[in-house]
């Protein structure tokens, strides 16, 4: 079976990575033609997964076409911002009983759709699977012990991504909630951006614990909303990607918010980073989904104001503070 991954940022490549340590013949799709070769000669990359030796049986490319042309499986990690261009210019070259598997986290500005949805959109009668859950990807690439979610509502497509992926260091759940999963790994983005703040901020750990919290609690108030069930944010795809990004140093969207609260512009903050902070680009997709919605998500709104409404981190937490009092279910 030829699998193929289609972003060779640190995540697609660690998932590249791991498919082909596990015996099976893996491409990895990039733009960038110094990744390509680097990955094709030296094993490694550089750019984006530095200090991680690749598997040899681990080949690159730059041509998208070629790649997806044979492969049975196709996982897609294009940043959310560019998934639908990324995956509408392969869809002439895709195989019709491919299984589709995204890893990709967000929800789409302009359409509120989620990951797979675009996907499915792109590529219609195949089967999507979701994989997401608490994973990052220099520790999976240094086969650190981590567990992650597969969903699908196609169980077998489910099962053949939980085999693809499965080793004796990476677990692989499966289960048929989509739309929660997919919340779950796009939501927690922007609490950790929000906990980074008050990190900057020098905050202490007592606030960090009530965002994480409510913050979990304003994820699963929207994914009931949209037709998710509310058990699968208590799942790895939900508190746990949440905890895990929201505490662990290696998060990326913590650090923004990190160098956001200590005052930088967020204009500064991401002019200087390559890899992309999915959290700043899904506060505003899940702050418009919220209102649509008629959703009360006052952590996401109160980041939505710092972030794009220029108001100072203290007097958005203060007003945080401020807020009604009410009754811890509600």
């Amino acid at each position: 079976m030829t699998s193929v991954v289609v972003g060779a940022g640190a995540w697609g490549t660690a998932l590249a990575d791991l498919i082909a340590r596990g015996g099976q013949p893996a491409v990895l799709w990039a733009r960038e033609e110094d990744v390509v070769a680097d990955v094709n000669s030296h094993h490694l990359n550089t750019r984006f997964l530095n200090g991680v030796t690749l598997s040899p049986a681990l080949t690159a490319t730059t041509d998208l076409a070629d790649a997806v042309f044979a492969a049975e499986t196709i996982t897609f990690v294009a940043p959310s911002h560019v998934l639908r261009a990324v995956v509408r210019s392969a869809a002439h070259a895709v195989r019709r009983d491919a299984v589709l598997i995204v890893a990709t986290k967000g929800i789409e500005r302009e359409s509120f759709a989620l990951m797979t949805d675009i996907v499915a959109e792109e590529l219609p009668g195949r089967a999507v699977v979701a994989l997401s859950g608490p994973s990052f990807a220099a520790e999976v690439a240094m086969r650190q012990p981590t567990a992650v979610v597969a969903a699908s509502r196609d169980v077998e497509a489910a099962l053949r991504a939980q085999q693809l992926f499965s080793s004796r260091e990476f677990r692989v759940y499966t289960q048929r909630d989509v739309t929660g999963v997919e919340l779950g790994g796009a939501l927690k983005n922007v609490m950790a951006v929000a906990t980074g703040v008050l990190d900057g901020l020098g905050l202490g750990f007592n606030p960090r614990a009530a965002l994480i919290t409510r913050g979990l609690a304003e994820m699963t108030r929207l994914g009931v909303a949209l037709g998710a069930e509310a058990r699968t944010f208590a799942g790895l795809a939900g508190m746990g990607d949440l905890v895990l990004t929201c505490t662990g140093s290696l998060s990326r969207n913590r650090t923004v918010g990190v160098e956001i609260g200590q005052g930088r512009p967020i204009e500064d903050v991401l002019h200087a980073r390559e890899t992309v902070a999915e959290g700043v680009i899904t506060t505003q997709s899940a702050h418009a989904l919220a209102l649509s919605r008629g959703v009360e998500m006052p952590i996401v709104s109160a980041m939505h104001r710092i972030l794009f409404e220029a108001m100072p981190p203290r007097d958005a937490i203060a007003e945080l503070m401020a807020r009604a009092l009410r009754a811890e279910s509600d």
